[in-house]
């Protein structure tokens, strides 16, 4: 089997199989000129042979790169350099490195053969040979190394694709690890059919954008677009950074979830975390472009299920009452303020500083206490 650790680059094999089409191409590397024509003349009448004489051997390297042969002849004995140094050239230039190398000597020696084949040489003729064995050297070399060449260009082509491929699934996964939990797209990768979980408590966030309404009323399109990028960037940033699972966002509204899909018992203290953080990103973010608008926050914490939902676009969603109060918090928050339930306030009372707000009348919840979150104890 040839190796292939020589083998020319795509780009150069695809070139050479284009040139292998039109037939066998003879380079002769000789410094006698005599010898180039006797050679010219002996397969002159062969229409699929194309013949290219070179009689300065530094030259040789040179001539085969502009002809792209795929046989070579050479001299053994040639001026300023040894034919076994020629050979050895050719097997270290990228374009020859497979190409079939014919040495012509004018004499038969078994050990100068030996040293020649060690060296790369694919054949061995005493020169001047006959016209039919010289002939028939030729097609069986240069078919050879076209089939070789064909199988190169094949192969690169099957790696070409096997890299296009890999592009495009590692870009479908970046894309659904973008819109789907880690483990949740790991799951459907290995053909989950249904994805859908109970998890008893976690803790959900709600945060709306106070004014924006009346402000997109008032920019252009791409403005809009780049400060809602810029300020659930910042968001995305925090969620990663305290470990909180980003579920969706809804115009200029963000839902992001704690507890879930791998159960922590801290998720109540990575959401106030990461809201307290959202208040000083979002300050910034309003600051650096001149605005003055306020978000607000909101959170609960409770059982829910989580499940995939969608065949060709899918969303990771929650559903249960959990999610339902949480946005209620939101709703009956006050603005730059961190509104928490109850149950949160349970679960965080102990490591956070709250204000009391008392008993209020919940849509949909009736009469609840609630909290405002202010930052964690000393």
């Amino acid at each position: 089997m040839a190796d292939l650790s020589n083998r020319p680059s795509v780009a150069t094999v695809d070139q050479m199989v284009g040139r292998s089409l039109e037939g066998h191409r003879v380079l002769l590397v000789d410094d006698q000129p005599m010898i180039g024509e006797a050679v010219r003349r002996l397969l002159a009448d062969q229409p699929d042979i194309s013949y290219f004489f070179c009689a300065q051997a530094d030259k040789a390297k040179e001539a085969a790169e502009q002809f792209q042969p795929t046989v070579i002849l050479q001299d053994l004995v040639m001026p300023g350099i040894d034919g076994l140094d020629l050979v050895r050239q050719f097997r270290q230039q990228p374009a020859t490195a497979q190409t079939p190398v014919i040495v012509l000597s004018a004499t038969e020696e078994a050990a100068t053969k030996a040293q020649l084949l060690e060296a790369g040489a694919n054949d061995y003729l005493v020169k001047l040979p006959h016209q039919i064995e010289l002939i028939a050297r030729i097609r069986v070399h240069s078919d050879a190394y076209k089939r070789l060449l064909e199988r190169d260009a094949a192969f690169g082509a099957l790696e070409r694709s096997l890299a296009d491929l890999t592009r495009e699934r590692e870009k479908s996964e970046r894309l659904l690890r973008n819109i789907l939990p880690d483990s949740i797209a790991e799951r459907l990768k290995n053909n989950a059919q249904t994805i859908a979980e109970d998890f008893p408590s976690v803790s959900v966030l709600f945060a709306d954008l106070c004014g924006f309404t009346t402000f997109s009323q008032h920019v252009d399109a791409s403005q809009l677009v780049d400060l809602l990028d810029d300020i659930f960037s910042a968001f995305d940033h925090l969620a990663n950074a305290y470990g909180v699972e980003k579920i969706k966002t809804i115009g200029d509204a963000y839902m992001a979830v704690a507890g879930l899909p791998e159960p922590r018992e801290d998720h109540a203290e990575a959401v106030a975390g990461m809201a307290l953080g959202m208040l000083e990103a979002f300050r910034g973010v309003m600051s650096n472009r001149g605005l003055s608008m306020e978000v607000r926050i909101g959170i609960h914490s409770g059982p829910v299920v989580a499940g995939v939902i969608g065949k060709h676009k899918f969303s990771y969603d929650l559903w249960g009452d959990t999610v339902n109060t949480a946005s209620r918090m939101e709703s009956h928050g006050e603005p730059s303020r961190v509104h928490v339930s109850a149950a949160t306030h349970e679960l965080l009372r102990d490591r956070y500083r709250f204000a009391d707000r008392g008993e209020m009348t919940v849509k949909g919840k009736g009469i609840q206490r609630t909290y405002f979150l202010l930052g964690r104890s000393d």
